[in-house]
C-alpha cells in the first residue's frame, strides 16, 4: 500500500554538521570540505540508485559540480551557528518503476529551484537490504540561499519565517502528494496517498460517510523509530526469519509501531474484504442469481483470502472470478465456515417461515427446482410453484367460480397473501 511521507530537517553547524559531509554521504562520493580541511569520503556507501543536481537556468558552471556547490554554500555563511542547507526526505512508492520515481522526483526537485531559485542536490535510494523493500526513498538537500550567474546570494527567508514556512512547506507536501498520485494513476494503481493530517482525512472520510476509513484514521500518527531502535528491530526481524518464527518487537517503540502496523492492516483487510463482497453481488445480481444466492457468493468472497493463507496475489478480477466460479460448481468445492453458517441458517429461517424443509429450501436456492428435488428425495407429491397456482387461478371456469362455497374475496385476498409471501421469502441482501 503507497504511504505518504515528507520530511524536511536543517543542516546546522551549531550540530557539528556541513553541507559537504550531508552532500558526500547521501550520494555516496568523495568531497573535501575546504572551510574545515576534512575530507568525507562515502564511496563504498550502496543502494544509491541514482544522483542528480538541478539548478537555476542562469546558474554558474560550477553548480553542475558537487564539490564546488557545496563549498560554495559552505562558504557563503559566515555564522558559526548558520544553516548551511536544507533537506527534504521524500518516500517514494514501490508500486511504481525506477524511472518513474526518478522521474517524479525530478519534477519536485525542478519546483524548489522554480519557486525559490536555490541548488537542489537529490539521492535516490533503494531500500536496505535487512528493511521493508518497499522503502524507497529520495534525499533531496537544497541550499538556503538563492543561486545566481555570480553565485548564492539572499537566503530564502520564506522557508525560516514562523509565518510563511509552515505554510510554504505544507503546499509542497499538498504538491509532493499530488506527484505520487499522478504516477499511481498512469500504472492503474487504486491506492492513493494524502499529505493532510489524520484528523483532516477522518472528517473527510465522514463526510462522505465512509465509517471504516474514519475508523481506521481514528488513531495517533506512527512513531519514529530512530537510527539505534529501527537498527535493533530490523535484526530481530531478520533473526526471526532465520529461525522461521514470528517476530517480536525488541524495544518499546518498537512495540508500539508494530501494534500499529498491526491494527492498518487489519483494516485494509477489513475493506478489502468488504469491496470484494460487494463486487461479487453485484457481479452476480447481474448474471441473473437471486439475493439470497448472490450474498452467499459474497460471503465466499469474503472469506475466500483464509482458504489461500492470507492476502492473495495476482489480479483483482481473476481471484473475483475464481470465487464466483466457485458458486456455481458448490458440489466440487470445500465449503467455508462462514458459507456453511449462513446456510444453516437459512435453513432454520425457511422452516420458521412455511413449515417446509428447509434443506429443501436452501438447494432451491442454488437453482434446483423444487420437482428435481422431490424426485431425488422419493418425496412423492410437490407443492405446487406460485407460478402454477396464479395460472390456476386465472384459468379456472367461470361458472366453476361461481358456484365455490368460499367467498370469492376472502378467495382472492388468500391467494394475494400467498403469492406475497412467495414474493417477499427471497429477500436477501440489499445494496
Amino acid at each position: 500500500m503507497a504511504s505518504y511521507h515528507l520530511s524536511v530537517k536543517t543542516i546546522k553547524r551549531s550540530a557539528g554538521r556541513t553541507a559537504t559531509a550531508a552532500a558526500a554521504y547521501r550520494v555516496g562520493e568523495r568531497i573535501e570540505c575546504q572551510r574545515e580541511g576534512r575530507i568525507h569520503d562515502y564511496t563504498r556507501k550502496q543502494g544509491i540508485e541514482e544522483t542528480f543536481i538541478v539548478a537555476p537556468e542562469h546558474a554558474p558552471a560550477w553548480a553542475q559540480d558537487r564539490s564546488a556547490l557545496w563549498n560554495a554554500a559552505e562558504a557563503s555563511e559566515t555564522r558559526r551557528n548558520s544553516v548551511t542547507a536544507r533537506e527534504w526526505e521524500l518516500a517514494l512508492p514501490s508500486e511504481i518503476s525506477a524511472e518513474d520515481r526518478s522521474q517524479i522526483t525530478r519534477k519536485f526537485a525542478e519546483e524548489l529551484v522554480s519557486r525559490y531559485g536555490v541548488a537542489v542536490d537529490v539521492a535516490i535510494h533503494a531500500p536496505h537490504r535487512e528493511g521493508d523493500q518497499r522503502n524507497h526513498h529520495a534525499h533531496v538537500l537544497t541550499s538556503t540561499r538563492k543561486l545566481e550567474a555570480e553565485g548564492f546570494t539572499a537566503k530564502t527567508r520564506v522557508l525560516d519565517s514562523a509565518k510563511t514556512g509552515g505554510v510554504e512547506i505544507e503546499q509542497m507536501r499538498g504538491l509532493w502528494a499530488e506527484l505520487q498520485n499522478r504516477a499511481l494513476e498512469r500504472v492503474g494503481e487504486v491506492e492513493r496517498v494524502d499529505h493532510r493530517s489524520l484528523e483532516k482525512q477522518r472528517e473527510t472520510a465522514l463526510d462522505r460517510g465512509d465509517k471504516l476509513s474514519a475508523e481506521e484514521l481514528d488513531r495517533d500518527p506512527e512513531l519514529k523509530l530512530g537510527p539505534a531502535a529501527n537498527s535493533m528491530e530490523r535484526r530481530a526481524k531478520a533473526m526471526a526469519a532465520r529461525e522461521g518464527r514470528e517476530y517480536v518487537p525488541v524495544t518499546e517503540r518498537g512495540a508500539v509501531v508494530h501494534a500499529a502496523r498491526q491494527a492498518r492492516a487489519a483494516f485494509r483487510d477489513m475493506r478489502e474484504r468488504l469491496e470484494l463482497a460487494r463486487e461479487t453481488y453485484g457481479i452476480e445480481r447481474e448474471a441473473g442469481q437471486g439475493r439470497v444466492s448472490a450474498g452467499l457468493a459474497a460471503l465466499r468472497a469474503a472469506t475466500s483470502k483464509e482458504r489461500s493463507g492470507g492476502r492473495e496475489k495476482g489480479d483483482f478480477r481473476d481471484r473475483l472470478a475464481q470465487v464466483v466460479g466457485r458458486s456455481r460448481d458448490q458440489d466440487d468445492t470445500p465449503k467455508p465456515e462462514g458459507r456453511n453458517y449462513a446456510r444453516e441458517r437459512l435453513k432454520e429461517i425457511m422452516e420458521k417461515d412455511d413449515g417446509r424443509d428447509g434443506q429443501t429450501a436452501v438447494h432451491k436456492l442454488d437453482g434446483h427446482s423444487e420437482y428435481e428435488l422431490g424426485q431425488e428425495a422419493g418425496r412423492g407429491e410437490r407443492r405446487p410453484s406460485m407460478k402454477e397456482r396464479l395460472e390456476g387461478v386465472l384459468n379456472r371456469p367461470r361458472e366453476r367460480l361461481e358456484i365455490e362455497d368460499t367467498p370469492k374475496k376472502d378467495r382472492e385476498a388468500e391467494n394475494e397473501r400467498e403469492i406475497d409471501r412467495d414474493t417477499d421469502r427471497d429477500r436477501g441482501l440489499s445494496h
